[in-house]
């Protein structure tokens, strides 16, 4: 049983993951209602410096498909390759796809998004909220793992302050940044303008009040 009442994210397997950004520790771990969720970390990650995180959402049509609608594929690369480079890092993958919406209900809404919609109100017409991920157990394994302090990988507010609300120390947000094409650039656009996510239309990381504050306590 965890500090907060709950039970313990169990680690059910692991093993060395050698990948082209380095080697890596792939962690297969239950959290609440039986969902799996997978780390993969390189180095020493409890401690009191803050670890480089970042909490990443599956996405099929871009991971494994190699989707251009989205920049989901670049953010998991740029991400294991950042950590890579460290060192020192974690990524925490989370079943969520869609914004939380399903496989299936994704297609849907790309169709409706073919017929003109934008990525929310594609949502919308479906009968979804905005985003239906819960961070709340990337939170709660980052505590119970000696994680307290973290440098996160994101340009979305809703993520940093669902970590903060969950304990998690945000001591720097590190944007992660692609180019756009021209299959993507509304979908950026639509998360920019409407969805608050740090960075302009063009993918460039401007100054953005939401970036700031993101300690636990302020």
């Amino acid at each position: 049983m965890s500090s907060d009442g709950r039970e313990r994210i169990e680690e059910l397997a692991n093993c060395r993951l050698p990948t082209a950004h380095g080697d890596f520790r792939l962690s297969i771990w239950q959290a609440s209602k039986g969902v799996e969720i997978v780390t993969v970390g390189m180095g020493k990650l409890a401690g009191n410096n803050p670890l480089f995180v970042r909490v990443h959402s599956q996405c099929f049509t871009s991971e494994v498909l190699g989707s251009l609608r989205c920049d989901c594929r670049p953010q998991l690369d740029s991400a294991l390759e950042k950590i890579g480079g460290l060192q020192r890092g974690l990524l925490i993958y989370l079943q969520q796809e869609g914004r939380g919406i399903g496989l299936t209900n994704k297609i849907r809404a790309y169709a409706l998004q073919d017929g003109g919609a934008d990525t929310l109100e594609a949502n919308h017409l479906l009968g979804f909220e905005d985003d239906l991920r819960d961070f709340t157990d990337a939170g709660r394994l980052l505590l119970q793992e000696g994680i307290p302090s973290i440098r996160l990988n994101t340009n979305n507010p809703r993520k940093i302050q669902a970590l903060v609300d969950c304990g998690v120390e945000i001591a720097e947000v590190i944007p992660s940044l692609s180019p756009p094409n021209p299959h993507n650039s509304r979908y950026l656009e639509t998360k920019a303008l409407r969805m608050g996510h740090l960075f302009s239309p063009s993918g460039e990381l401007p100054a953005h009040p939401r970036a700031e504050s993101t300690h636990k306590g302020e």
